[in-house]
């Protein structure tokens, strides 16, 4: 599952964007289509979900869609901004 890190503020809109990385203080801008893709991948669960969407909107093909997608959201992942891993699970104990 893909998702922003808990130091990624996002400023979105349709017409760009900027994820602001906290631990640097840097602001990391996005072109208009960047930011959809952003907030479509933060709106799915997966990232065919996201590339549908995604699709639909530009009116792409679904591979066409699928490689802007995973660019976006591969170099979040490399800048640090965004991660695919699923968050950890954590245990609950019980009080007896």
């Amino acid at each position: 599952m893909w998702r922003l890190r808990e130091n990624a503020h996002p400023v979105l809109t349709t017409e760009g964007g900027a994820i602001l990385d906290e631990r640097t203080g840097r602001w990391a801008h996005l072109s208009p289509t960047a930011a959809a893709a952003v907030m479509s991948l933060c709106a799915s669960t997966t990232r065919e979900q996201a590339a549908g969407q995604y699709a639909e909107r530009y009116g792409l093909t679904g591979d066409q869609a699928m490689t802007d997608v995973a660019a976006v959201a591969d170099a979040l992942d490399t800048a640090g901004l965004a991660t695919c891993a699923t968050p950890a699970r954590r245990l609950r104990r019980w009080r007896r």
